[in-house]
């Protein structure tokens, strides 16, 4: 059985293979979208959205996006998308939540 895809990853390597600058984009695009919350949920200008939080995945930061924003805010999503086209970005979807591992400190 398979499972809907629920969340899109706006990957920080562009399509040639590099890494994109500057190194903070992922906080600053979630930071852009953290207006966007569900129906009831507190605003707080110093969190992100549940609907679009920065990770980092194989050391490369990312933006997970859930597919809701697209229903709560189509312009929302539409500039998301947009970002990473416009910036050569690899995307991905999947349709679990990416958990972010602190790095080893030391190794």
């Amino acid at each position: 059985m398979s499972h809907p895809v629920q969340y899109l990853i706006i990957h920080g390597k562009t399509l040639e293979g590099q890494k994109f600058r500057p190194s903070d984009w992922a906080e600053r695009l979630a930071g852009v979208l953290s207006q966007f919350r569900p129906s009831g949920a507190p605003q707080s200008h110093l969190s992100y959205s549940p609907y679009a939080m920065p990770r980092t995945i194989e050391g490369f930061p990312c933006v997970q996006i859930d597919h809701r924003l697209r229903q709560l805010e189509p312009l929302a999503w539409k500039f998301a998308c947009d970002f990473a086209e416009s910036n050569h970005l690899q995307t991905s979807e999947t349709d679990a939540v990416v958990e972010t591992k602190p790095p080893i400190i030391g190794r």
